[in-house]
């Protein structure tokens, strides 16, 4: 196996575990809407996670990202420190976690469009009708089981599958010269001083509305795997996978998560997943490995 060959199967390996931490973020998103608001719940996630980068940032002494990787960041920060978590929570108050995760099965081909948009990756034609087969898949199942009806639960997944894409494709190709963790890290330090004031204020309205002594401990673990899992340590697999692997050819191993959030799903909320979904899923999977064996351009 060439030098090559080694880094994209390490991409690949490393971009699946930030994969399965990530496939647990629907379900902790709905448990997690049982109690708290979801705009609170999107802001508690990017502070949060803000105090864990800094300390990280801190002990590690990393140097402060250049002016230009500073305005790559800011892509980061739109797209997976902001955008994403609002979007799937707002989402998770209109629809089911199963879902969601059908849907979000289309942020793989989106963030490969992204990446050949921002960055110098040209995946071959092969690569992109497979990335295509598996995203028509996905699209067709998300208008049969949703009976074509747009609604708020896939207005806001459309919002987040397009915002998610951008910051990972903007944060794989920046970990590369920045590092995998420490991309994160810093787009969650320097969103933190901007969020504090929202989330100061929401935070207040939510006390407001709730006792949060009576908050049942399912929906405190929810929200605590959110920030520390969701929102910080998935990121150190998968934006250092990409940077390994290559962005779009690394994105498409996010079409499992569809089977792990699925799985998840029954386990942990009960919920039922019909055959023809993963029926859907397997066809998917098929994809993936098309995808894999094709080589950028």
């Amino acid at each position: 196996m060439s030098t090559s060959e080694s880094r994209q199967t390490l991409g690949l390996l490393a971009g699946l575990l930030g994969v399965v931490i990530f496939s647990l973020t629907l379900p902790m998103t709905k448990l997690a809407v049982a109690s708290f608001d979801g705009a609170w719940i999107a802001l508690i996630r990017a502070e949060g996670a803000a105090i864990l980068a800094a300390v990280a940032l801190w002990v590690t002494r990393s140097p402060r990202p250049s002016r230009a990787q500073s305005k790559a960041l800011l892509q980061v920060i739109a797209g997976v420190v902001i955008g994403f978590p609002l979007f799937t929570s707002l989402a998770m108050q209109f629809t089911q976690a199963s879902y969601g995760a059908v849907v979000v099965g289309l942020l793989p081909i989106a963030t490969a469009i992204a990446a050949a948009w921002l960055t110098s990756e040209r995946p071959s034609l092969a690569f992109w009708i497979a990335a295509l087969v598996g995203s028509g898949l996905v699209s067709w199942h998300a208008i049969n089981t949703s009976g074509a009806s747009l609604g708020w639960g896939n207005l806001f997944l459309a919002l987040a599958v397009v915002f998610s894409a951008m910051g990972y494709a903007a944060g794989g190709q920046l970990a590369k010269s920045l590092g995998g963790w420490q991309t994160i890290a810093w787009a969650l330090v320097y969103a933190a001083p901007f969020l504090l004031i929202p989330t100061a204020w929401v935070s207040f309205q939510q006390s407001t509305r709730l006792d949060l002594a009576t908050v049942a401990w399912p929906q405190w673990v929810a929200l605590a795997y959110l920030v520390v899992f969701s929102q910080f340590l998935g990121f150190f697999a998968w934006y250092g996978g990409m940077a390994l692997g290559g962005v779009a050819r690394v994105s498409q191993v996010q079409l499992l998560q569809l089977f792990f959030t699925l799985g998840f799903s029954a386990w942990l909320l009960g919920e039922a997943v019909s055959g023809m979904t993963w029926l859907v899923g397997a066809g998917v999977l098929v994809c993936i490995v098309v995808s894999r064996m094709t080589r950028a351009a």
